[in-house]
């Protein structure tokens, strides 16, 4: 049984990362804003198998409440930096509240819970920052992703650094950069694009890249897309 948290696992790759975690017997626990959608998951799980925690990642001092929640495990084996704001706008629009929401989910929520779960982690735990293609250097760039596409970037650049900063007791820490995949959060990207992959065969992909990733990788990006966007 390995010991995994999700972010953004109220619906999308995360519900589904979730759901799959814990049809191969692993304990989880799930971070969202959305409990109601969160208990839905308790139908795939066995007793001790399963918690949620209603958290605002975007406020980072409650963040700190992830280590309440997990005391009784003594290890982090996978900790998904699922969780993402998508704001489409042009960039005339961008507001200061935009700005900052989206660093603040996008970028600081992935920087506090690696802070907030250090001593969680050992040379084989395996953070994975969820990403996109917008966020890699010299990919196709769309109008309106400006600070989405921006503040994931960050966390990218977060990656290599802390592999580097961690190397010697761990965490391995790579980034997933994605493509297309059919989700709430594309619709909201690309109004009526339709998608080649669906959340379920995205969320197969890591959940073999977090149990096994850590191994060959530490600070690396690795792109999964099969279309553009």
């Amino acid at each position: 049984m390995k010991n995994i948290i999700i972010t953004g696992a109220s619906r999308g790759i995360g519900y589904e990362l979730a759901k799959q975690h814990l049809q191969l017997g692993n304990r989880v626990l799930t971070i969202s804003r959305n409990v109601d959608k969160l208990k839905e998951l308790e139908v795939f799980a066995k007793e001790g198998q399963f918690t949620f925690i209603g958290i605002d990642l975007s406020n980072f001092d409650e963040i700190s409440n992830v280590l309440t929640a997990i005391e009784n495990w003594d290890k982090v084996d996978i900790l998904y930096n699922n969780a993402g704001l998508c704001i489409n706008k042009p960039f005339a629009e961008i507001t200061e509240e935009d700005l900052i929401m989206s660093w603040k989910v996008n970028f600081m929520a992935p920087y506090r819970l690696v802070q907030v779960l250090l001593n969680k982690f050992t040379i084989s735990s395996h953070v994975v920052n969820v990403s996109t293609m917008g966020a890699v250097q010299g990919s196709v760039k769309f109008p309106g992703l400006s600070v989405y596409s921006s503040s994931k970037s960050a966390t990218v650049n977060l990656t290599e650094l802390l592999a580097e900063e961690l190397k010697d007791h761990g965490p391995r820490i790579n980034a997933v950069a994605l493509g297309a995949v059919q989700t709430e959060m594309l619709e909201e990207a690309f109004p009526g694009y339709i998608a080649p992959t669906q959340p379920h065969e995205m969320a197969e992909y890591l959940v073999d890249f977090g149990l096994n990733g850590w191994k060959y990788f530490n600070g690396k990006v690795q792109q999964a897309s099969i279309s553009t966007p």
